[in-house]
Parts: structure tokens; C-alpha cells; sequence
């Protein structure tokens, strides 16, 4: 139900990473990177409630949803609205919900991407900028995605500019808990990635984001997915068309080996 490796964006670096916290259990994790037109892409993440074969097929339907809605109309607001829809309209879903940010990339008329992002009760996406510069986006009123019919989505648009990069996660990141007991939290996410310097490449904030991971004593309670998306300064790039980086999926707490 991912995506087999993610594509290769022209003048953007891409990063993921998806661990399970049991291999018993199948998750509701899940991202996609796709191309809607000649010079447009939609992104993805979310997580669906629940474990076991009934969130595995929400989880299909999620995907082919988004997919298939974005190719419709991209609108990152209608792209959620639609997704509801049709998660209140299957019977077989029943109760279950899941939560999303849904993104648009177009590029910028003098330089790197604009991307405008819509949430679905997902936690903030993190715009990295320059000098560990941190800021969340998170668009107001966005709900739980497949609870309530007519739920309310909200979009806004950033400028992802040369040496900067965007991270999504799902909350098995935040929710995995310090020697002290405590949860990392948003508060203690933000502060990790502000320790960074220098520009972001998508490939290390994945990495470094896994080895926050790996440092926690009694690994994460829930599946982790996490996406980065970045874009080289101009002389880092000098030569490179684009780059796409994976993780190997594995049981949380193994380390991750990489592949490109």
C-alpha cells in the first residue's frame, strides 16, 4: 500500500521512512508523491485509526482516494472534502477515521516551490528554514477526516525557497516517550529540528530524524511514517535534476538501512 520508491521532482529532494511498531499488526501509516500535470505534484501523509486488516483497507482506500481525487480537481481543500465523502459513503468503513495533510507543489517563477498545504486533524507539517528556523503548518479548522459529514478543511500556501525543506510524520514521532517517561511532544520535535544548522536536505532531516527515534529507550508505542521534501541551494544543485531517498521498512527500534 506505499508507494514501491518515490519519484524523482525536478529541481526537489525527497526523503521517507515507515517503521512498524509490531510486525504482528499492519498499520494505517501511509505517503505518496505523485505528478498531476507537466509541472505540478501532490504529496501526501496520514494515518488511519486502528490496526489489523480493517485498517489496512481503509488504508487502501484512503490512497486511491486522495490519488484519484487530486487528479480531478487538486484543490488540496476538495482533495479532503472528497476523501471524507467517500470514507462516510462506504459501509464497510464504518466508524473508522484517519487523519491527512494533503500538499500541492508548483514551482515558484524565480526559484524553488510554492506549496499549498490542507490538514485534516493531522499534527503540524514543519517548514525548516535557514538557520534552524522552525515554523508550523498547520491550517485552522482542519477536522477529523471520515467522522462527520460536511467536516471543514482549510488550506494555506508557503514558499519553499532554495535550502529549505518541509517534514511530515505521523504521530507515532511525537508520541514516543524520553528515559524520564515524558512524550516527545511538538514542543520537544520543534526544538530538535532547530538544533540543525546550515541548509536542510531532505534526506538528513529523515535521518536525523530516525536516529532521534532509535535514541529513545523503549522505541515508539505506534507506526511511524515520515516524509521530507527539500530544495538544493543553486550550487548544491549544480548538476542534479532531483533525488529520492528511502528507508527500509522495518520493526521501530531496528536501525534503518538506506537506499537511493
Amino acid at each position: 500500500m506505499l508507494p514501491p520508491a518515490l519519484p524523482v521532482v525536478p529541481g526537489l529532494e525527497l526523503a521517507c521512512h515507515y517503521a512498524t511498531a509490531s510486525p504482528q499488526n499492519v498499520g494505517g501509516d501511509f505517503y505518496d508523491v505523485f505528478p498531476l500535470d507537466g509541472k505540478r505534484w501532490a504529496f501526501f501523509l496520514g494515518d488511519v485509526c486502528g490496526k489489523g486488516p480493517e485498517a489496512a483497507a481503509l488504508t487502501s482506500l484512503t490512497r486511491y482516494t486522495l490519488r484519484a481525487a487530486a487528479l480531478i480537481d487538486p484543490d488540496p481543500d476538495v482533495v479532503l472534502t472528497s476523501l471524507n465523502t467517500a470514507l462516510l459513503l462506504d459501509p464497510a468503513i464504518g466508524s473508522r477515521f484517519c487523519t491527512a495533510v494533503f500538499g500541492v507543489l508548483e514551482p515558484h517563477e524565480k526559484e524553488g516551490f510554492i506549496v499549498t498545504v490542507a490538514t485534516g486533524g493531522h499534527p503540524p507539517t514543519y517548514h525548516l528554514r535557514h538557520f534552524g528556523a522552525v515554523e508550523a503548518v498547520q491550517p485552522k479548522g482542519g477536522m477529523l477526516i471520515g467522522a462527520i459529514d460536511g467536516a471543514h478543511f482549510a488550506s494555506l500556501t508557503v514558499h519553499l525557497a532554495p535550502g529549505e525543506g518541509l517534514l511530515l510524520y505521523t504521530d507515532g514521532l511525537t508520541e514516543a516517550r524520553t528515559l524520564g517517561g515524558d512524550m516527545i511532544g511538538e514542543e520537544g520535535l520543534t526544538r530538535f529540528l532547530a538544533a540543525r544548522t546550515g541548509p536542510v536536505s531532505a534526506a538528513e532531516a529523515v535521518g536525523d530524524t530516525v536516529g532521534l527515534i532509535d535514541a529513545m529507550p523503549h522505541g515508539v508505542g505506534d507506526d511511524v511514517a515520515l516524509l521530507a521534501l527539500s530544495v538544493p541551494l543553486a550550487d548544491a544543485a549544480d548538476g542534479l535534476t532531483a533525488t529520492a531517498t528511502a528507508h527500509t521498512i522495518a520493526p521501530a527500534g531496528e536501525t534503518p538501512e538506506s537506499r537511493s
